[in-house]
Protein backbone atom coordinates (compact mmCIF):
# COMPACT_ATOMS: atom_id res chain seq x y z
CA UNK A 1 0.00 0.00 0.00
CA UNK A 2 1.22 3.40 -0.88
CA UNK A 3 1.84 5.94 1.88
CA UNK A 4 1.12 9.77 1.93
CA UNK A 5 3.01 11.85 4.52
CA UNK A 6 1.68 15.18 4.74
CA UNK A 7 4.17 16.33 8.61
CA UNK A 8 5.78 18.60 6.11
CA UNK A 9 2.93 21.23 5.37
CA UNK A 10 1.55 21.62 8.79
CA UNK A 11 1.74 24.36 10.59
CA UNK A 12 3.35 22.96 13.62
CA UNK A 13 6.31 21.66 11.24
CA UNK A 14 6.61 24.74 9.04
CA UNK A 15 5.13 27.82 11.76
CA UNK A 16 1.51 28.76 11.29
CA UNK A 17 2.02 31.74 9.50
CA UNK A 18 3.07 29.32 6.69
CA UNK A 19 1.40 25.94 7.08
CA UNK A 20 -1.45 24.65 7.75
CA UNK A 21 -3.58 24.40 11.33
CA UNK A 22 -5.09 21.65 12.43
CA UNK A 23 -8.04 24.07 12.93
CA UNK A 24 -8.55 24.48 9.11
CA UNK A 25 -8.54 20.20 8.43
CA UNK A 26 -11.33 20.64 10.78
CA UNK A 27 -13.52 23.11 9.29
CA UNK A 28 -12.93 20.85 5.71
CA UNK A 29 -13.90 18.14 7.34
CA UNK A 30 -17.54 18.45 7.00
CA UNK A 31 -17.43 19.18 2.67
CA UNK A 32 -15.19 16.09 2.32
CA UNK A 33 -18.44 13.82 4.11
CA UNK A 34 -20.29 15.94 1.63
CA UNK A 35 -18.36 15.41 -1.19
CA UNK A 36 -17.63 12.02 -1.13
CA UNK A 37 -21.37 11.20 -0.87
CA UNK A 38 -22.17 13.47 -3.97
CA UNK A 39 -18.82 11.49 -5.74
CA UNK A 40 -20.68 8.11 -5.46
CA UNK A 41 -24.55 9.00 -5.83
CA UNK A 42 -22.56 10.71 -9.88
CA UNK A 43 -20.67 7.10 -9.71
CA UNK A 44 -23.88 5.68 -9.83
CA UNK A 45 -26.22 7.56 -12.44
CA UNK A 46 -23.29 6.89 -14.55
CA UNK A 47 -20.74 9.44 -14.28
CA UNK A 48 -16.52 9.09 -13.77
CA UNK A 49 -16.95 6.53 -16.03
CA UNK A 50 -13.06 5.73 -15.98
CA UNK A 51 -13.73 5.08 -12.34
CA UNK A 52 -15.77 2.09 -13.27
CA UNK A 53 -13.17 1.02 -15.67
CA UNK A 54 -10.94 -0.84 -13.53
CA UNK A 55 -13.98 -3.29 -13.29
CA UNK A 56 -15.21 -3.94 -16.53
CA UNK A 57 -14.19 -7.60 -16.73
CA UNK A 58 -15.41 -8.10 -20.39
CA UNK A 59 -12.76 -5.06 -21.06
CA UNK A 60 -9.90 -6.78 -20.00
CA UNK A 61 -10.81 -9.94 -21.03
CA UNK A 62 -10.46 -8.17 -24.58
CA UNK A 63 -7.36 -6.60 -24.52
CA UNK A 64 -5.57 -9.95 -22.62
CA UNK A 65 -6.81 -12.25 -25.86
CA UNK A 66 -5.29 -9.47 -28.43
CA UNK A 67 -2.13 -9.06 -26.05
CA UNK A 68 -1.98 -12.81 -26.30
CA UNK A 69 -2.59 -12.55 -29.90
CA UNK A 70 -0.27 -9.94 -30.70
CA UNK A 71 2.79 -11.26 -28.71
CA UNK A 72 2.90 -14.75 -30.96
CA UNK A 73 3.80 -12.14 -34.11
CA UNK A 74 7.38 -11.52 -32.75
CA UNK A 75 6.88 -8.09 -31.95
CA UNK A 76 10.01 -6.55 -30.99
CA UNK A 77 9.17 -3.02 -31.34
CA UNK A 78 5.78 -1.29 -30.64
CA UNK A 79 5.56 2.57 -32.09
CA UNK A 80 2.63 3.44 -30.36
CA UNK A 81 0.95 7.09 -31.72
CA UNK A 82 -0.50 9.63 -29.22
CA UNK A 83 -0.53 12.53 -28.00
CA UNK A 84 -1.99 13.61 -23.96
CA UNK A 85 -3.33 10.98 -22.14
CA UNK A 86 -2.52 8.74 -24.83
CA UNK A 87 0.68 9.04 -24.86
CA UNK A 88 2.11 9.96 -21.52
CA UNK A 89 -0.28 7.32 -19.97
CA UNK A 90 1.67 4.25 -21.92
CA UNK A 91 4.87 6.55 -21.24
CA UNK A 92 4.54 6.09 -17.58
CA UNK A 93 4.22 2.31 -18.42
CA UNK A 94 7.35 2.00 -20.67
CA UNK A 95 9.58 3.84 -18.03
CA UNK A 96 8.99 1.15 -15.59
CA UNK A 97 7.85 -1.94 -17.21
CA UNK A 98 10.37 -2.11 -20.49
CA UNK A 99 13.32 -4.37 -20.09
CA UNK A 100 15.81 -6.03 -22.32
CA UNK A 101 13.15 -8.74 -22.30
CA UNK A 102 10.30 -7.24 -23.15
CA UNK A 103 9.75 -5.45 -26.97
CA UNK A 104 10.77 -1.50 -27.34
CA UNK A 105 7.88 0.43 -26.95
CA UNK A 106 8.62 4.39 -28.85
CA UNK A 107 5.51 6.34 -27.90
CA UNK A 108 5.53 8.98 -31.01
CA UNK A 109 3.96 12.30 -29.68
CA UNK A 110 5.50 14.97 -31.84
CA UNK A 111 4.77 16.39 -35.38
CA UNK A 112 8.32 17.81 -35.25
CA UNK A 113 9.79 16.54 -38.29
CA UNK A 114 13.41 16.44 -36.84
CA UNK A 115 12.63 14.17 -34.05
CA UNK A 116 9.76 12.24 -36.36
CA UNK A 117 11.82 11.49 -39.52
CA UNK A 118 14.80 10.21 -37.08
CA UNK A 119 12.67 7.68 -35.25
CA UNK A 120 10.84 6.66 -38.39
CA UNK A 121 14.93 5.80 -39.74
CA UNK A 122 15.62 3.85 -36.49
CA UNK A 123 12.86 1.18 -36.28
CA UNK A 124 13.10 -2.19 -37.87
CA UNK A 125 9.76 -1.90 -39.51
CA UNK A 126 9.55 -5.52 -40.47
CA UNK A 127 9.15 -6.56 -36.46
CA UNK A 128 7.48 -4.10 -35.42
CA UNK A 129 3.81 -3.53 -34.42
CA UNK A 130 2.10 -0.06 -35.07
CA UNK A 131 -0.40 1.13 -32.21
CA UNK A 132 -2.51 4.06 -33.10
CA UNK A 133 -4.39 6.24 -30.02
CA UNK A 134 -7.10 8.62 -30.27
CA UNK A 135 -10.35 9.35 -28.92
CA UNK A 136 -11.85 11.81 -31.61
CA UNK A 137 -10.14 9.50 -34.07
CA UNK A 138 -8.89 13.03 -35.76
CA UNK A 139 -5.93 14.50 -33.27
CA UNK A 140 -3.72 16.14 -35.79
CA UNK A 141 -0.50 15.51 -34.54
CA UNK A 142 -1.38 11.62 -34.32
CA UNK A 143 -3.44 11.01 -37.10
CA UNK A 144 -0.59 12.58 -39.38
CA UNK A 145 2.29 11.27 -37.42
CA UNK A 146 0.04 7.12 -37.54
CA UNK A 147 -0.52 8.13 -41.87
CA UNK A 148 3.87 8.85 -41.98
CA UNK A 149 4.57 5.35 -39.97
CA UNK A 150 1.87 3.23 -41.62
CA UNK A 151 3.66 4.15 -45.22
CA UNK A 152 7.06 2.44 -43.49
CA UNK A 153 4.91 -0.13 -42.51
CA UNK A 154 3.46 -1.00 -45.56
CA UNK A 155 7.09 -0.66 -47.47
CA UNK A 156 8.57 -3.22 -44.85
CA UNK A 157 5.60 -5.88 -44.60
CA UNK A 158 4.24 -7.11 -47.59
CA UNK A 159 2.18 -9.25 -46.82
CA UNK A 160 -1.02 -8.03 -44.50
CA UNK A 161 0.65 -5.03 -43.18
CA UNK A 162 -2.34 -3.64 -41.69
CA UNK A 163 -3.18 -6.72 -39.26
CA UNK A 164 0.51 -5.30 -37.83
CA UNK A 165 -1.62 -2.15 -37.06
CA UNK A 166 -4.31 -1.85 -33.75
CA UNK A 167 -6.13 1.13 -33.28
CA UNK A 168 -7.46 2.67 -30.20
CA UNK A 169 -10.34 4.94 -30.93
CA UNK A 170 -14.28 5.61 -29.96
CA UNK A 171 -16.63 2.86 -29.94
CA UNK A 172 -19.01 4.39 -32.49
CA UNK A 173 -17.70 7.05 -34.77
CA UNK A 174 -15.06 9.06 -35.69
CA UNK A 175 -12.51 8.86 -38.58
CA UNK A 176 -10.27 6.35 -37.27
CA UNK A 177 -13.35 4.12 -36.01
CA UNK A 178 -14.24 4.65 -40.25
CA UNK A 179 -10.40 4.05 -41.23
CA UNK A 180 -10.39 0.68 -39.03
CA UNK A 181 -13.54 -0.81 -39.71
CA UNK A 182 -12.88 -0.16 -43.65
CA UNK A 183 -9.18 -1.88 -43.52
CA UNK A 184 -9.93 -5.02 -41.08
CA UNK A 185 -7.57 -3.12 -38.64
CA UNK A 186 -7.47 -4.81 -34.96
CA UNK A 187 -9.42 -2.42 -32.56
CA UNK A 188 -9.50 -1.42 -28.76
CA UNK A 189 -12.55 0.90 -27.86
CA UNK A 190 -12.20 3.73 -25.64
CA UNK A 191 -14.97 3.68 -23.29
CA UNK A 192 -17.70 6.42 -23.82
CA UNK A 193 -17.16 9.33 -21.33
CA UNK A 194 -13.72 8.83 -20.74
CA UNK A 195 -10.90 11.33 -22.14
CA UNK A 196 -7.23 10.79 -22.49
CA UNK A 197 -6.30 12.24 -19.40
CA UNK A 198 -8.34 9.45 -17.17
CA UNK A 199 -8.01 6.41 -19.67
CA UNK A 200 -5.26 4.38 -17.94
CA UNK A 201 -7.42 1.82 -17.16
CA UNK A 202 -8.84 1.82 -20.81
CA UNK A 203 -7.27 -0.32 -23.39
CA UNK A 204 -5.14 2.76 -23.56
CA UNK A 205 -3.17 1.98 -20.75
CA UNK A 206 -4.13 -1.82 -20.06
CA UNK A 207 -3.29 -2.87 -23.80
CA UNK A 208 0.68 -1.14 -23.45
CA UNK A 209 0.78 -2.58 -20.03
CA UNK A 210 0.30 -6.44 -21.61
CA UNK A 211 2.60 -5.48 -24.23
CA UNK A 212 4.83 -4.95 -22.05
CA UNK A 213 4.29 -8.33 -20.23
CA UNK A 214 2.99 -6.48 -17.60
CA UNK A 215 0.30 -7.71 -15.04
CA UNK A 216 -2.86 -6.12 -15.40
CA UNK A 217 -4.75 -7.80 -13.29
CA UNK A 218 -2.46 -6.48 -10.22
CA UNK A 219 -2.26 -3.05 -12.38
CA UNK A 220 -6.61 -3.04 -11.58
CA UNK A 221 -6.24 -4.57 -8.30
CA UNK A 222 -4.37 -1.32 -7.04
CA UNK A 223 -6.75 0.54 -8.47
CA UNK A 224 -9.14 -0.98 -6.99
CA UNK A 225 -8.12 -1.65 -3.52
CA UNK A 226 -7.34 2.50 -3.44
CA UNK A 227 -10.92 3.11 -4.97
CA UNK A 228 -12.10 1.52 -1.57
CA UNK A 229 -9.71 4.31 0.60
CA UNK A 230 -10.81 7.04 -1.72
CA UNK A 231 -14.73 6.27 -0.57
CA UNK A 232 -13.78 6.92 2.60
CA UNK A 233 -15.87 10.04 4.10
CA UNK A 234 -13.33 10.43 7.18
CA UNK A 235 -10.66 12.97 5.96
CA UNK A 236 -7.65 11.01 7.49
CA UNK A 237 -8.78 7.58 6.37
CA UNK A 238 -9.07 8.91 2.90
CA UNK A 239 -5.80 9.88 0.72
CA UNK A 240 -7.14 11.87 -2.26
CA UNK A 241 -9.47 13.94 -0.08
CA UNK A 242 -6.08 14.37 2.61
CA UNK A 243 -4.08 15.37 -0.61
CA UNK A 244 -6.68 17.75 -2.30
CA UNK A 245 -7.60 19.54 0.84
CA UNK A 246 -3.57 20.18 0.89
CA UNK A 247 -3.46 21.36 -2.30
CA UNK A 248 -7.01 23.64 -1.47
CA UNK A 249 -5.84 24.78 1.49
CA UNK A 250 -2.41 26.05 1.03
CA UNK A 251 -3.65 27.72 -2.28
CA UNK A 252 -6.80 29.44 -1.41
CA UNK A 253 -5.90 29.99 2.35
CA UNK A 254 -1.30 30.31 2.14
CA UNK A 255 -0.30 31.32 -1.33
CA UNK A 256 0.87 28.43 -2.60
CA UNK A 257 -0.80 27.94 -5.90
CA UNK A 258 2.27 26.19 -7.41
CA UNK A 259 2.46 22.69 -7.12
CA UNK A 260 6.05 21.41 -7.89
CA UNK A 261 4.97 17.42 -8.65
CA UNK A 262 8.67 15.91 -8.02
CA UNK A 263 9.73 12.03 -8.16
CA UNK A 264 12.74 11.07 -6.92
CA UNK A 265 13.10 8.22 -9.53
CA UNK A 266 14.25 8.44 -13.35
CA UNK A 267 11.25 5.64 -14.14
CA UNK A 268 8.73 8.27 -12.67
CA UNK A 269 9.68 11.21 -14.78
CA UNK A 270 6.65 10.65 -17.18
CA UNK A 271 4.11 10.43 -14.00
CA UNK A 272 5.33 13.90 -13.10
CA UNK A 273 4.34 14.99 -16.71
CA UNK A 274 0.97 12.87 -16.72
CA UNK A 275 -0.05 14.53 -13.31
CA UNK A 276 1.01 17.74 -14.75
CA UNK A 277 -1.79 17.38 -17.98
CA UNK A 278 -4.43 15.78 -15.35
CA UNK A 279 -4.60 18.86 -13.13
CA UNK A 280 -3.87 21.61 -16.01
CA UNK A 281 -6.65 20.55 -18.31
CA UNK A 282 -8.93 19.05 -15.31
CA UNK A 283 -9.05 22.45 -13.00
CA UNK A 284 -6.92 25.17 -15.12
CA UNK A 285 -10.40 26.81 -15.80
CA UNK A 286 -10.49 29.87 -13.27
CA UNK A 287 -8.74 33.15 -13.69
CA UNK A 288 -9.12 33.12 -9.37
CA UNK A 289 -8.01 29.83 -7.13
CA UNK A 290 -6.55 26.74 -9.17
CA UNK A 291 -4.07 24.46 -8.89
CA UNK A 292 -0.98 25.53 -11.14
CA UNK A 293 1.28 21.60 -11.84
CA UNK A 294 4.70 21.68 -12.59
CA UNK A 295 6.82 18.98 -13.71
CA UNK A 296 10.16 18.44 -12.25
CA UNK A 297 12.38 15.77 -11.43
CA UNK A 298 14.75 14.58 -8.47
CA UNK A 299 17.79 14.85 -8.22
CA UNK A 300 18.30 16.40 -11.45
CA UNK A 301 16.25 19.44 -11.13
CA UNK A 302 17.62 20.32 -7.40
CA UNK A 303 21.02 21.43 -9.25
CA UNK A 304 18.90 23.63 -11.44
CA UNK A 305 15.73 24.89 -9.16
CA UNK A 306 16.43 24.20 -5.59
CA UNK A 307 17.96 27.86 -4.95
CA UNK A 308 14.48 29.54 -6.63
CA UNK A 309 12.55 26.54 -4.08
CA UNK A 310 14.68 27.58 -1.38
CA UNK A 311 14.82 31.43 -1.73
CA UNK A 312 12.58 32.83 -4.13
CA UNK A 313 9.21 33.92 -3.59
CA UNK A 314 6.96 31.91 -1.43
CA UNK A 315 4.31 30.81 -4.52
CA UNK A 316 5.20 26.70 -4.77
CA UNK A 317 5.08 23.55 -2.53
CA UNK A 318 6.05 20.36 -3.28
CA UNK A 319 4.94 16.82 -3.65
CA UNK A 320 7.46 13.96 -4.28
CA UNK A 321 7.44 9.99 -4.78
CA UNK A 322 9.42 7.54 -3.88
CA UNK A 323 9.99 4.23 -4.08
CA UNK A 324 11.41 2.41 -1.10
CA UNK A 325 12.60 -0.53 -2.69
CA UNK A 326 15.45 -0.27 -5.32
CA UNK A 327 17.25 -1.93 -7.55
CA UNK A 328 20.73 -2.80 -5.91
CA UNK A 329 23.66 -1.42 -7.39
CA UNK A 330 26.77 -0.42 -5.41
CA UNK A 331 29.57 2.72 -5.41
CA UNK A 332 32.82 1.15 -5.01
CA UNK A 333 34.26 0.55 -1.56
CA UNK A 334 38.29 1.35 -3.32
CA UNK A 335 37.56 4.84 -4.22
CA UNK A 336 40.38 8.02 -2.94
CA UNK A 337 39.92 9.37 0.73
CA UNK A 338 37.66 12.24 -0.63
CA UNK A 339 34.59 10.70 -1.86
CA UNK A 340 35.10 8.02 1.15
CA UNK A 341 31.38 9.64 2.46
CA UNK A 342 29.76 7.37 -0.25
CA UNK A 343 32.03 5.01 -1.09
CA UNK A 344 30.45 1.07 -0.72
CA UNK A 345 27.27 3.02 -0.52
CA UNK A 346 24.30 1.46 -2.78
CA UNK A 347 22.80 3.71 -5.40
CA UNK A 348 19.20 3.75 -3.77
CA UNK A 349 21.21 5.02 -0.51
CA UNK A 350 22.43 7.93 -2.26
CA UNK A 351 18.58 8.66 -3.91
CA UNK A 352 16.94 8.47 -0.70
CA UNK A 353 19.69 10.77 1.04
CA UNK A 354 19.12 13.13 -1.87
CA UNK A 355 15.57 13.15 -1.25
CA UNK A 356 15.60 13.75 2.45
CA UNK A 357 18.52 16.39 2.19
CA UNK A 358 16.33 17.90 -0.21
CA UNK A 359 12.87 17.72 2.02
CA UNK A 360 15.02 18.69 5.50
CA UNK A 361 16.12 21.92 3.23
CA UNK A 362 13.23 23.03 2.02
CA UNK A 363 11.41 22.57 6.14
CA UNK A 364 14.48 24.63 7.45
CA UNK A 365 13.37 27.31 5.26
CA UNK A 366 9.85 26.81 6.11
CA UNK A 367 8.62 25.63 2.91
CA UNK A 368 5.99 23.28 2.88
CA UNK A 369 5.75 19.69 1.29
CA UNK A 370 4.15 16.10 1.18
CA UNK A 371 5.48 12.89 0.06
CA UNK A 372 3.95 9.99 -1.39
CA UNK A 373 5.95 6.79 -0.75
CA UNK A 374 5.58 3.61 -3.26
CA UNK A 375 6.76 0.21 -1.44
CA UNK A 376 7.72 -0.90 -4.69
CA UNK A 377 7.54 0.15 -8.29
CA UNK A 378 5.35 -3.00 -9.86
CA UNK A 379 2.12 -2.99 -11.24
CA UNK A 380 -0.11 -2.98 -8.15
CA UNK A 381 1.39 -0.01 -6.20
CA UNK A 382 1.04 1.76 -9.60
CA UNK A 383 -2.41 1.41 -9.96
CA UNK A 384 -2.90 2.46 -6.70
CA UNK A 385 -0.95 5.97 -7.73
CA UNK A 386 -2.37 6.85 -10.93
CA UNK A 387 -6.13 5.70 -8.93
CA UNK A 388 -5.17 8.48 -6.36
CA UNK A 389 -4.46 11.14 -8.58
CA UNK A 390 -7.35 10.53 -10.75
CA UNK A 391 -9.40 10.40 -7.55
CA UNK A 392 -7.82 13.75 -5.84
CA UNK A 393 -9.30 15.79 -9.23
CA UNK A 394 -12.63 14.56 -8.10
CA UNK A 395 -12.32 16.29 -4.83
CA UNK A 396 -10.18 19.29 -5.81
CA UNK A 397 -12.71 20.09 -8.23
CA UNK A 398 -15.33 20.18 -5.97
CA UNK A 399 -12.98 22.52 -3.45
CA UNK A 400 -12.30 24.96 -6.30
CA UNK A 401 -16.02 24.34 -7.93
CA UNK A 402 -14.80 23.54 -10.97
CA UNK A 403 -15.91 21.32 -14.00
CA UNK A 404 -13.02 18.81 -14.20
CA UNK A 405 -14.35 17.60 -17.84
CA UNK A 406 -13.65 19.10 -21.18
CA UNK A 407 -11.08 21.16 -21.93
CA UNK A 408 -12.76 23.79 -24.01
CA UNK A 409 -9.80 26.43 -24.19
CA UNK A 410 -7.77 23.50 -25.56
CA UNK A 411 -10.22 23.11 -28.44
CA UNK A 412 -10.51 27.08 -29.45
CA UNK A 413 -6.59 26.38 -30.72
CA UNK A 414 -7.17 23.13 -32.40
CA UNK A 415 -10.06 24.64 -34.61
CA UNK A 416 -7.53 27.82 -35.32
CA UNK A 417 -4.41 25.06 -36.51
CA UNK A 418 -7.02 23.32 -38.79
CA UNK A 419 -8.43 26.08 -40.34
CA UNK A 420 -5.03 27.65 -41.10
CA UNK A 421 -4.38 23.79 -42.47
CA UNK A 422 -7.36 24.16 -44.55
CA UNK A 423 -6.60 27.57 -46.10
CA UNK A 424 -3.31 26.28 -47.16
CA UNK A 425 0.42 26.99 -45.82
CA UNK A 426 3.44 27.91 -47.17
CA UNK A 427 6.65 27.13 -45.30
Amino acid sequence: MLTLDIKGTLAKVITPSLGIPDSEFGAIRTSVRRHTEEWLREREKGMHAWSMNPYDKDMIRDVQHLVTRVRSDNIRTIVWVGIGGSGLGPKVLQEVFETQNTPELIVVDTVDPATLGMQMDLIDWRTALLVVVSKSGGTLETMSAFFACLGRLKDAVKSRPLQRVVAITDPDGGPLRAFASENRIPSLPVPQNVGGRFSIFSPVGLFALGLLHGDINQFVRGAKEMDTFCQENILQKNPAATLAAVQYLLDTRRGYPIRIIMPYGDRLQSMARWEQQLIAESLGKSEGFSPLPVAAIGTQDQHSLLQQWMSGPRKSWHLFIRELEKPRLEVPKDIPPAFGYFGGKTFGQLLDACYEGTSQALTSMKRPHATISLQRLDEYHLGQLFFLFMAEVVYLSKFYRIDMYGQPAVEIGKQITKGILSKGYAQ
